[in-house]
C-alpha cells in the first residue's frame, strides 16, 4: 500500500498536467509521470519553449486547479476504450499496447467528473491517488531536463519536468534548503571552480579529464592506498584496458553484463572488449601456477581503469561515469580465512575515512533471499548462510552500526557496502566487500590443502576508494571544496605586498617550502593584495602568508587561515605544522 506522501506527490503531477493543458492547448503530449524519491517528475513532448521563468505560470495555474476541490476518480477501462481516448497520443498507445499483452488492468484517473469529459481532466494511470485536489498545499515546480521515451537513446528526446511536494510546509521548505545547499556544493560546479576536473565533448562525454590541481588529489589517494595495502602484505599488478573475448565468457560477463559492455574491436581476426571490471585479469593471475594453503590468503592489488557504457541521460558529473580507475583489490583464501580477512579490509576501511575525516556514510549487508528466489544464487545454501553470519558476526564484534538488506546479494555472494549520504539523505555506493562464490568454480581456481587435496579458494573483491571519480565527487561536496591541507592541491599562497620591493623574500620563503616538498606558490601578479587574498580564499588555499617590509625585517610571517584569522608564524614552524597535517596519516 502507497504512502500518503506518495499518493500527495502522484495527484500532484496530474495537476501539473493538467495546468500545462490548460495554459498551453494542443502543445502538450504526456508520457508518463511517477513519483521518484523527494518528488515526482513529467515527461512528454512540447511544442513550445518552455525554461524556469515558466514556474511561477505553471505553480500559479496548479493552485486555481487546487483550489477549485476536484475529486480524483478512477474508471476502469477496456483496451478499446483506452485507446478512443488516447488516439492521438503514441506514448499512451504503447502503454496501452503494453497492459494489454501483460493482461493488466487498464485504468483512468479524472480530475473533475468523469461525466462531463469536456471541462475534466484524465490520464492513464493506476493511482494511487488522494480524495481530492484541495488536499495538496504545498508543492514546487523545481526544473527542466531531457530524457528518452523508456530510457532507449535510440527513441525520442522528451522533456522531463521535475517538481516535489510535501505534507508540511515546514518540511517543503527545508527541502527546498537542502536543494539550495545541494546546488552550492555540487561537485560538478566546485570542479569548476577549482579547476580539479573536466569533461571535453571532443574527449567523450562520461570521459572525465583530471585536471592538475585534482590529479594532485587523485596520486595523494593513490599513494596513500599503496602504501596502506604493503602494510597489510598486498602485491600489486596492473592488467591491460582490453582484453580477449575468451576472457568474458570464461568469466560470464558477456552473457550477463553485455549490454554494459563497449562493442569488440576486432584484431588479427580476434575480438577484444575494454574491461568493464579487472576480476577476470585477477583471476588469471592466481592460476598462473598451483597454490598451497600456505600462499594463503594471496592478496593482488590492482589501480585499474574500467570502462562502461551508461545511458547519456544517466550521466552525471564524476558520480557517474563511462571510464573509471577502481581502488581494486581480489583476496584468494580459504572459508575459515574469510572471517580473518573481512575484519581486516573493515580495519583498513575505518583507518581510511578517519585519516579523510569523512562521517558521511552506512554500512549496509546485503544477503540472500533462498526462500523468494532459490534459482538466483551459485553455490550452497549452506555456504552462503555460514559467510553471513561470518560477517555480521564481524560487525557485531567490532560495535559496527549496520542495516540489511534481505534478497539484495549479487547472484554470486553476500556483499557488505558503504553507503555515502548526501544533503538529501540519498545514499550512493563508494566502498565495498564482496564475496564471490562464482569466479573461482568459472575460471577453475584451486589450492593444495594440508592434507594434499585439491580445494577451491574464495574470493574477496574489495574496493575501498571504490572508483575514484566517484569518491573524488563526494570528497569535493562533503568538504565543500576546502581540502584538509594534506589533499589540499596549493597549500601554501605567498603573496608579496609589492612585487618590487617584497618579491625577493617571497620568492626565498617559496623556494625554502618547495624544497621541503610543500605544496606553495608565489602569487606576484600585479593586482592588488586585497584581489589576490580573495583569488587565494576562492582556490581555498590553506594558508596565505602576506610578505611585507615587517616580515622581511622580522622573518616572522604573517598568515591568513581559511577561518580569515591571521596568525604569525616562524617559517620553521610554519614547515612543521604543515609537515605533521601531511604526515598525520601514519602508515
Amino acid at each position: 500500500m502507497q504512502s500518503y506522501l506518495h499518493k500527495l506527490r502522484h495527484s500532484t503531477e496530474h495537476v501539473f498536467n493538467q495546468a500545462l493543458e490548460e495554459l498551453y492547448p494542443g502543445k502538450v503530449k504526456r508520457a508518463i509521470g511517477p513519483v521518484i524519491d523527494n518528488g515526482w517528475y513529467f515527461d512528454g513532448r512540447l511544442d513550445f519553449e518552455i525554461s524556469p521563468e515558466c514556474f511561477e505560470k505553471i505553480e500559479k495555474k496548479m493552485k486555481e486547479i487546487i483550489d477549485r476541490d476536484l475529486p480524483f476518480v478512477k474508471v476502469i477501462v477496456s483496451p478499446s476504450e483506452a485507446r478512443r481516448l488516447f488516439k492521438d497520443n503514441e506514448f499512451k498507445l504503447e502503454l496501452i499496447d503494453d497492459l494489454e499483452r501483460n493482461g493488466e488492468e487498464i485504468s483512468i484517473y479524472y480530475t473533475g467528473d468523469p461525466n462531463d469529459q469536456s471541462t475534466t481532466f484524465f490520464d492513464l494511470c493506476a493511482g494511487p491517488h488522494v480524495e481530492r485536489t484541495s488536499e495538496i498545499k504545498y508543492f514546487k515546480v523545481l526544473s527542466i531536463a531531457g530524457a528518452y521515451w523508456r530510457g532507449d537513446s535510440k527513441r525520442e528526446m522528451l522533456t522531463r519536468i521535475y517538481g516535489t511536494t510535501f505534507e508540511t510546509e515546514q518540511e517543503l521548505k527545508q527541502f527546498l534548503y537542502q536543494r539550495e545547499l545541494a546546488e552550492k556544493i555540487n561537485h560538478r560546479k566546485i570542479g569548476k571552480e577549482l579547476e580539479l576536473f573536466a569533461i571535453f565533448p571532443e574527449i567523450g562525454q562520461g570521459l572525465p579529464v583530471w585536471l592538475p590541481n585534482g590529479y594532485v588529489i587523485r596520486r595523494i589517494l593513490e599513494d596513500y592506498m599503496l602504501k596502506l595495502e604493503k602494510k597489510y602484505d598486498y602485491l600489486h599488478i596492473l592488467t591491460p584496458h582490453i582484453n580477449n573475448e575468451i576472457l568474458f565468457e570464461t568469466s560470464g560477463h558477456l552473457h550477463f553484463y553485455k549490454d554494459s559492455m563497449y562493442s569488440p574491436i576486432e584484431i588479427d581476426n580476434q575480438r577484444y572488449y575494454l574491461k568493464p571490471m579487472n576480476c577476470p585479469a585477477a583471476m588469471m593471475v592466481y592460476k598462473m601456477k598451483i597454490r598451497s594453503y600456505k600462499d594463503l590468503p594471496y592478496k593482488l592489488g590492482e589501480l585499474g581503469t574500467v570502462y562502461r557504457y551508461e545511458q547519456s541521460g544517466e550521466l552525471q558529473g564524476l558520480q557517474r561515469v563511462r571510464g573509471f580507475t577502481q581502488n581494486d583489490a581480489h583476496i584468494f583464501c580459504t572459508l575459515e580465512q574469510v572471517e580473518q580477512q573481512f575484519l581486516e579490509v573493515l580495519e583498513m576501511l575505518t583507518k581510511f575515512y578517519q585519516d579523510l575525516g569523512f562521517t558521511n556514510y552506512k554500512y549496509r549487508l546485503s544477503l540472500s533471499d533462498f526462500e523468494k528466489n532459490p534459482d538466483k544464487y551459485v553455490g550452497e545454501k549452506e555456504t552462503w548462510y555460514r559467510i553471513e553470519n561470518v560477517i555480521r558476526n564481524v560487525l557485531s564484534k567490532n560495535n559496527i552500526q549496520y542495516y540489511e538488506a534481505k534478497g539484495e546479494a549479487a547472484f554470486y555472494g553476500p556483499k557488505l557496502d558503504v553507503q555515502a549520504v548526501n544533503v538529501f539523505g540519498k545514499e550512493d555506493t563508494i566502498s565495498t566487500i564482496q564475496i564471490d562464490f562464482n569466479l573461482p568454480h568459472r575460471f577453475g581456481l584451486e589450492y593444495v590443502d594440508k592434507d594434499g587435496t585439491r580445494k577451491v579458494p574464495v574470493v574477496i573483491h574489495r574496493a575501498l576508494v571504490g572508483s575514484f571519480e566517484r569518491f573524488f565527487a563526494f570528497l569535493i561536496e562533503f568538504y565543500e571544496g576546502s581540502f584538509p591541507v594534506w589533499l589540499s592541491p596549493i597549500q601554501v599562497a605567498v603573496l608579496p605586498i609589492s612585487t618590487i620591493k617584497h618579491l625577493d623574500f617571497a620568492t626565498e620563503v617559496t623556494n625554502r617550502l618547495k624544497q621541503k616538498e610543500i605544496r606553495v606558490e608565489l602569487f606576484k601578479e600585479e593586482e592588488t593584495l586585497n584581489y589576490r587574498i580573495r583569488m587565494c580564499e576562492n582556490k581555498k588555499i590553506p594558508y596565505i602568508v602576506i610578505i611585507g617590509e615587517q616580515e622581511i625585517q622580522t622573518k616572522i610571517l604573517s598568515v591568513r587561515l581559511r577561518n580569515r584569522k591571521t596568525v604569525k608564524y616562524k617559517i620553521e614552524d610554519l614547515e612543521n605544522e604543515i609537515f605533521l597535517y601531511t604526515n598525520k596519516q601514519n602508515i
